[in-house]
């Protein structure tokens, strides 16, 4: 019995230097499906923090480094550990205000195999 899923991904979330301050930001929206996978690339000339509740810091991305999270990336039935949906990626800086670049986050989960039928 097969119980192959497709890799899809949510539109890339990316937030300016010029947003990025000494209170939580939400960057983009919030994930429409279970997160399996997840990359942070912080291309701004400070460290960042990363939330997921808007108020604490769970991770710091040093300035120009990427931090990729392979939760579940290879299971194939939807039980076990994900990100939830209707996660919030809430950043702000650790010390000073960022002068250029932008962070981004790219988020992968799985969907349906056949195209248009469910987690596209």
């Amino acid at each position: 019995m097969a119980y192959g899923r497709a890799a899809r991904f949510e539109p890339l979330r990316e937030v300016a230097f010029g947003a990025i301050t000494a209170n939580y930001t939400a960057v983009g929206t919030l994930t429409t499906d279970f997160t399996r996978l997840f990359t942070i690339s912080n291309a701004t000339d400070v460290d960042v923090y990363i939330s997921f509740d808007g108020v604490t810091n769970h991770l710091r991305v040093v300035t120009g480094t990427a931090k990729v999270y392979d939760i579940t990336s290879n299971k194939v039935r939807d039980d076990g550990l994900f990100i939830p949906k209707g996660t919030v990626f809430s950043i702000k800086r650790v010390a000073g205000a960022p002068s250029s670049g932008q962070v981004s986050i790219e988020v992968m989960y799985a969907g349906s195999l056949v195209p248009g039928a469910g987690g596209v």
